[in-house]
This record gives structure tokens, C-alpha cells and sequence, in this order.
């Protein structure tokens, strides 16, 4: 999935409560499925994250010598700007872009 294309905020906004429930007629169920998906989100950031920086990376045991590499710093401020997992899943959510079911129903 890209994330960079993301239109998520990057801040916080209120959402309206009835759009959030509308899928699953309850709160506390839909906020579940957000988490869910904002931690697999998450998940996903940080491995493609680590991966970019395990390019820039000198595998040297000496702790006297550090290096500031510009392309990993700016790999890390563009991650950094990216919006937060949460805001992302409520996004997807609200466009109806994230599957959900319950486990007792077939």
C-alpha cells in the first residue's frame, strides 16, 4: 500500500461520531478495527523505514566514530512528516477502504 500518498491530516481533527459508527452500528467495534489497522500501518512505516536506513548503514564497532549520512537523515524527515498511522486508518475507514468482519458471524 502506498502511504506516501496519504490525505490524512496531519493534525488532529473531530470526526463526526455517526460517520465513524456508520459500518458497524458501534463505536467501540469500529474504533477496534481503526486501531487494528493503524497498527498494521504502523508496522509497515517502520519495516520499509529500517530497510531505507540499513542502506546508509556502517557496520563498525567503533563507538568513537559517527557519521551523519544527509540522504538518511533526510529518509528520517521524510518519515517523520508522513501523518500518524491513526490518521491514516481513520482516512481509510471513512472512505470505506478497510475490510473488516466479525469472527462469529459467516
Amino acid at each position: 500500500m502506498n502511504y506516501k500518498n496519504s490525505k490524512a491530516p496531519l493534525s488532529t481533527i473531530t470526526y463526526n461520531r455517526e460517520d465513524i459508527e456508520s459500518s458497524t452500528q458501534n463505536l467501540y467495534e469500529a474504533i477496534v478495527v481503526m486501531a487494528n489497522r493503524a497498527n498494521q500501518i504502523n508496522g509497515d512505516l517502520k519495516r520499509e523505514l529500517v530497510d531505507k536506513l540499513e542502506e546508509f548503514a556502517t557496520h563498525n564497532d567503533s563507538l568513537e566514530e559517527v557519521f551523519e549520512n544527509k540522504e538518511q537523515i533526510e529518509v528520517s524527515k521524510f518519515y517523520e512528516r508522513l501523518p500518524k498511522p491513526t490518521a491514516m486508518a481513520i482516512e481509510e475507514w471513512l472512505e470505506n477502504r478497510t475490510y473488516h468482519r466479525r469472527a462469529d458471524s459467516k
